[in-house]
C-alpha cells in the first residue's frame, strides 16, 4: 500500500502528519492550555457536586457520606411555596429581555453601519461599549441614585411638574421595566460588536451593483445587509433562547428587595436563598440542575426550529 493510500485509510502516515502539524503549531496549543486548565478546574471538577441534588446532605457526613434520597429534593423544590413564583418571574423577565434586548444590538449595528463620519462612529461605538465593563454592583448604586424618590434626578423632574415622587425600585409596577431597560442599555453596545464584524465582511460590490440598479439605502439594507446577517442572527438567537431560563443573578440581586419579590424574585435568587441563607444545599443543587437541564433543552429545541426555517444552526 502506498503512502497516499495509507494516509487516506487513516494509517501511520496520517498519524505522522497529524503529529508534525501539532509540533509545527505547538505554540498555539501552549496558548490554549491555560484556557483548558481553567475550564477543567472551575467547570468540570465541580460537577461532582451535582450528586447533592440526589442526597440528603449533612455537613458532618460530607458529600459522599450523606445518604441518597432519590428525587425527594426535586419533589420538595417543586412543591415549595416560592418556586412557582420564581419560575414564572424567570420566564416573564427573560422573554421581555429577549423581545427587547435581542433586536437592539442588531438595530444599533445597522445604524452604525450607515454612518459615514468615521470619528463620530468611533465615539458612538466607544460610548455604547463602556457600560458593559461596569459591574452591576456599580450600576445598581448609580441607578438607585438616579431613581431615588428623595434625591434622584428623575423624581426631581416628576416633582417639578406637580406629580408625586415614585419609589421605582420598590414599586412592582415599575420594577420589571427598570430591569429590562437597564439590561438593554448595558448590553446593546457590546452585543453589536459581532454584528458589526459580520457587516464588515459584506462584499462592497453588492452595494455598488444595488446603487447602479437604483436601490435606495432602505432597499440595500433590506435585500443585502439583513440577509448577510442571517447566519449570525440565527446562532445568536439559539443562544438567547437557551438563556431564557438562566436569568441575570448579578443584576436582579443588586436591584431587588422584599417589596418586589412578587415580580422580581427569580430562580437564581431563589436558589441563592435556599443554599446560602437557609443552608438547604440539596434543594439549591436541585434547583441549579433543573435550570441547566431546561436551558440545554431550550437550546436543542431552538436549534431544530431555526434549522427548519433556515440552513443555519449550531450543529
Amino acid at each position: 500500500m502506498s503512502t497516499a493510500m495509507r494516509e487516506t485509510a487513516g494509517g501511520p502516515g496520517e498519524t505522522s502528519g497529524w503529529l508534525k502539524s501539532y509540533w509545527k503549531n505547538r505554540y498555539l496549543f501552549y496558548m490554549l492550555y491555560p484556557c483548558l486548565i481553567f475550564f477543567f478546574i472551575f467547570k468540570y471538577v465541580p460537577m461532582y457536586g451535582i450528586i447533592l441534588a440526589f442526597k440528603e446532605y449533612r455537613i458532618v457526613d460530607g458529600i459522599f457520606g450523606s445518604p441518597w434520597n432519590g428525587l425527594d429534593n426535586f419533589r420538595e423544590l417543586f412543591s415549595g411555596r416560592d418556586f412557582p413564583r420564581a419560575f414564572r418571574n424567570t420566564i416573564v423577565l427573560s422573554v421581555y429581555k429577549l423581545a427587547f434586548g435581542f433586536p437592539a444590538p442588531i438595530l444599533l449595528a445597522l445604524l452604525l453601519n450607515e454612518l459615514r463620519a468615521i470619528l463620530f462612529k468611533k465615539i458612538v461605538q466607544t460610548l455604547s461599549y463602556l457600560p458593559h465593563f461596569l459591574s452591576w454592583v456599580v450600576l445598581a448604586g448609580v441607578f438607585m441614585e438616579i431613581f431615588s424618590p428623595t434625591r434622584g434626578v428623575v423624581n426631581y423632574l416628576i416633582s417639578s411638574i406637580g406629580l408625586e415622587p415614585i419609589f421605582f425600585f420598590g414599586d412592582q409596577a415599575w420594577f420589571r421595566t427598570l430591569l429590562v431597560g437597564t439590561e438593554v442599555w448595558k448590553g446593546v453596545g457590546w452585543g453589536s460588536i459581532i454584528y458589526l464584524a459580520a457587516l464588515s465582511n459584506v462584499d462592497p460590490s453588492l452595494y455598488e451593483a444595488a446603487v447602479v440598479d437604483g436601490a435606495s439605502r432602505w432597499k440595500q439594507t433590506l435585500h443585502i445587509t439583513l440577509p448577510s446577517l442571517v447566519p449570525v442572527i440565527s446562532i445568536m438567537f439559539i443562544f438567547a433562547v437557551g438563556g431564557i431560563i438562566s436569568d441575570d443573578f448579578d443584576q436582579i440581586f443588586n436591584f431587588y428587595n422584599e417589596s418586589v419579590y412578587e415580580v422580581g424574585d427569580v430562580l437564581s435568587t431563589y436558589t441563592y436563598r435556599l443554599g446560602i441563607k437557609e443552608m438547604e444545599y440539596g434543594l439549591a443543587t436541585a434547583s441549579g440542575l433543573f435550570i441547566t437541564v431546561i436551558a440545554f433543552a431550550l437550546i436543542l429545541i431552538a436549534n431544530v426550529v431555526v434549522k427548519r426555517f433556515s440552513e443555519y444552526g449550531i450543529w
